[in-house]
């Protein structure tokens, strides 16, 4: 039983969750136009989500923009919270899990004060969204950010200043990367905070520790009470490694099955995003069944 989703926007409906504007305009009128359009756009996507057999999707980290700023000009929480409540009971209604996943600027363990204090707001900011949600499957996922020269430094400043985060500890799952943290050593933050991990497949293949695929899916599985989450994508062949392509390819798809453990939902990070199985290569498509025919459309 595999569940199927997608990051932040579908470009079959042209709709975003991640509209955003300049700081410098950050005026209480442009935020407010910015914030309804991504809240429309995201009642779209769940249902287009539930018609076709997706079953995540992430919020985009601009839903709110510059929420977590110092000068941001209103209380968010307080004009948005019935349009919060009504959108969460929609995607428990159709089916839907949501998720964040702030970006590489958001780094607890850095060893810059500032950096640890902004990293801390934005961190509560993606908390504050799946809690007003009552998204009780979110899940807020976090890279272990930089290493400094310094693993263990950074490893235990990261653990020390995410300890008193009770609502951000309640969603939070941390993720390997492909250049510095394996799995294993993800694994070791994650249980010092009692959180969950996400295997990401691409950065995995790129930075596999000691583990293989399968060992680390195993592993990262005991840290869940729920549905495990994963990260599947597959490399771009002109860009960086760890850059991620228009669709996924049928031998990472395959290696994927190969590799899980049990039942998972498989976050598509494709740059194609409903669309990153193509139907030529037998693979799911708009308009099929993300659980009922995720591991058949594979052969």
């Amino acid at each position: 039983m595999i569940r199927l989703g997608y990051p932040c926007e579908n470009l079959t409906l042209g709709a975003t969750t991640n509209r955003t504007l300049r700081l410098a305009h950050l005026t209480e009128e442009r935020v407010r136009e910015k914030v309804a359009e991504n809240l429309r756009d995201l009642e779209r996507i769940l249902g287009f989500n539930a018609a076709h057999g997706f079953a995540l999707f992430r919020l985009g980290q601009h839903l709110i923009p510059f929420a977590s700023h110092p000068l941001f000009p209103y209380d968010w929480e307080g004009a948005h919270k019935e349009e919060f409540a009504r959108l969460g009971a929609l995607a428990k209604r159709l089916g839907q899990r949501l998720s964040m996943h702030p970006g590489p600027y958001v780094n607890p363990g850095s060893r810059d004060p500032k950096v640890v204090e902004r990293s801390l707001a934005e961190l509560r900011y993606s908390a504050r969204v799946l809690a007003l949600l009552r998204a009780e499957e979110g899940v807020l996922v976090l890279h272990l950010g930089g290493a400094y020269g310094d693993k263990p430094g950074a490893l235990g400043r990261f653990v020390e200043n995410l300890r008193g985060e009770g609502e951000v500890l309640r969603y939070l799952a941390l993720e390997n990367d492909e250049r510095l943290w394996p799995v294993e050593e993800v694994l070791e933050a994650a249980e010092a905070l009692g959180v969950r991990v996400v295997v990401d497949a691409l950065h995995h293949a790129l930075n596999p520790g000691r583990l293989s695929l399968a060992e680390a899916f195993r592993l990262a599985f005991s840290t869940w009470r729920g549905r495990p989450k994963v990260h599947l994508s597959s490399q771009d062949p002109v860009k960086r490694p760890g850059a991620h392509a228009f669709r996924v390819a049928r031998e990472d798809w395959e290696r994927l099955l190969a590799a899980l453990p049990g039942p998972a939902d498989v976050m598509l990070e494709a740059k194609g995003k409903e669309g990153a199985f193509s139907p030529q290569n037998g693979f799911l498509g708009v308009g099929l069944s993300g659980e009922a025919r995720g591991r058949g459309s594979a052969g």
